[in-house]
């Protein structure tokens, strides 16, 4: 059964619960690590997961999706800090936030429905790859990259290939032993003779990887076997011992900076970035939802801008719906939004609380479960599928692939967007005329949408039709016929006179010019079948 809001959240907490530990487990060094990425301090990474899982949670209409900081928007963030300084950019972020929030007004969500199937899937399985050759490294214990880092460039001077080679010359025995034992956990949990039991469907598979890491390293250090992990081999987050250290970690936004021209142009480019990446985020997870479930568009806008606001106001990064995050969610058996809520306040709780134990945990315990999430995004079935789809979906899936692999998500995804339009546009051109030759006359049948795309198509059919011959036109099937079409074809109906070429139309269109109107002759043949079909109306 599809779970609903009359359910009652809580009824599905048994699931949710377990799934927002996973999820407070992968977004932790997540968010950390795209702040260093980002130029900015670590706690802004950590407030704007906060504000990603609880404001943006609560006002979403997304079942499964998570926000908080993007790798996305690293690049824009990190050049942001650096011209208008932390205050002025917060403000920047409190700006983004209200124009998110006029675009769900103004239902700007509707461009989420123009982006192409092949597309989507291609990020995902871009976004799996990416994160497989980014876990590698620190799997190995080669952490100079910050955790979090998407980009093919990396601020160590890497990129997302070289980084490969340089961690085989820096290799961490103890860090590959919790890798090898994690990932043997998380392959042996998901075995169905297992999950059978109590014990198994209870405790999340992740919870226990991040338990054996700190145990493992525990023993290193107990045995001085020489394997101990330390330093940024450790999860890193600042300790504090009372609550006013803690609450003078958060910066506010500098508000007289909001009459800088400056902080306006940037507060733009992170309103629409983030809009964009949220859309495609969303349609992602939904397209991933086993329930089959749609997220309102419009609405998700207007919780993206809601949590914006607050994280800038708190001194936090931008914030969108993270498709990495969204999925370790899914995977991990969430039902409602109540696991990205719970996973925002596991955030805050644990890193006031408990500090000095989240810095226990080894980022190789953290790589064996992205790693995971990363192939069940990118399964080799998956590319088996869409090439049995025909190339006019698999080229632009690959391609997708490959951009956001040698550039960024963004740069990636606006790679793929024109080469999937190109094949709708291809497709389109090809399918939206027909020609049949018939006993007497040629019939050339109008399919669907005819837009002036099909111009030359249609022109070069019209050129070949031999002398003396008969032409219907036939406007029957077409939803929508372009009026540079029309008058082409108007211009036609004169020309074939010199050819001989009787030309008549049909149900053109009902904005169509006067005289293109079906001739007697045709009209004669048309008008019984018009006539019965009235009758049956009137009879009903």
């Amino acid at each position: 059964m599809i779970p609903t809001k009359s359910d009652g959240y809580f009824r599905n907490l048994k699931y949710d619960l377990p799934a927002s530990l996973v999820v407070f487990l992968v977004a932790l060094p997540l968010c950390m690590g795209i702040a260093l990425a980002s130029g900015a301090p670590i706690i802004s990474g950590l407030v704007a997961g906060i504000a990603g899982g609880i404001v943006a949670g609560l006002f979403s209409g997304s079942h499964l999706a998570v926000s908080g900081p993007a790798a996305g928007l690293t690049v824009i963030v990190l050049g942001a800090i650096e011209v208008l300084g932390l205050p002025a950019f917060f403000m920047a972020v409190v700006i983004a936030g209200l124009m998110q929030l006029a675009l769900g007004y103004l239902k700007a969500g509707i461009i989420g429905n123009f982006f192409p199937v092949s597309v989507i899937k291609g990020m995902l399985s871009a976004i799996g790859l990416t994160l497989i050759l980014k876990q590698i490294p620190h799997a190995l214990g080669h952490d100079t990259d910050p955790e979090g880092e998407m980009s093919f460039m990396q601020p160590d001077g890497e990129n997302t290939f070289s980084e490969l080679f340089t961690a085989l010359g820096d290799l961490s025995l103890g860090a590959i032993i919790i890798s090898v034992v994690s990932l043997a956990i998380l392959i042996l949990w998901e075995r169905p003779k297992l999950k059978q039991l109590t014990f198994f469907k209870l405790v999340p598979a992740s919870l226990v990887v991040v338990g054996i890491g700190i145990l493992f390293n525990y023993l290193y250090q107990l045995y001085d076997t020489g394997w101990t992990l330390s330093g940024n081999h450790l999860v890193e987050i600042k300790v504090t011992k009372t609550l006013g250290q803690f609450v003078s970690q958060f910066e506010s936004p500098d508000f007289s900076a909001i009459t800088n021209f400056s902080v306006w142009g940037a507060a733009f480019t992170i309103a629409l970035v983030a809009s964009l990446e949220t859309l495609l985020s969303i349609e992602a997870t939904d397209k991933l939802d086993p329930y089959k479930r749609s997220t309102p568009l419009n609405r998700e806008l207007k919780a993206q801008g809601a949590g914006n606001v607050v994280s800038g106001l708190l001194g936090g990064l931008p914030i969108t719906a993270v498709i990495v995050r969204s999925t370790a969610n899914l995977a991990s058996g969430a039902r409602t939004k109540m696991s990205t809520i719970l996973h925002g306040f596991l955030l805050i709780t644990t890193i006031y609380f408990i500090p000095q134990y989240l810095n226990l945990i080894p980022l190789s315990s953290l790589a064996a479960i992205l790693l995971i999430v990363g192939y069940k995004l990118a399964k080799p079935a998956l590319f088996k599928e869409m090439y049995q789809k025909g190339l006019d979906q698999f080229i632009p899936y690959l391609i997708t692939i490959i951009a956001i692999l040698l550039t960024d998500l963004l740069i990636g995804i606006g790679v793929g967007m024109v080469v999937g339009f190109f094949f709708v546009f291809r497709n389109n051109y090809h399918t939206a005329v027909q020609m049949v030759r018939k006993t007497d006359y040629f019939l050339m049948q109008l399919e669907k949408d005819v837009s002036f795309m099909n111009k030359a198509a249609i022109r070069k059919l019209l050129d070949n039709l031999p002398p003396q011959s008969k032409l219907v036109v036939d406007g029957t099937k077409a939803e929508f016929i372009d009026n540079d079409i029309i008058e082409m074809l108007e211009d036609y109906k004169d020309l074939a006179k010199h050819k001989n070429i009787e030309v008549a139309f049909k149900e053109i269109n009902s904005k169509a010019p006067p005289e293109l109107k079906i001739s007697k002759k045709l009209s004669a043949t048309v008008a019984p079948a018009r006539e019965a079909k009235q009758q049956e109306n009137s009879s009903k």
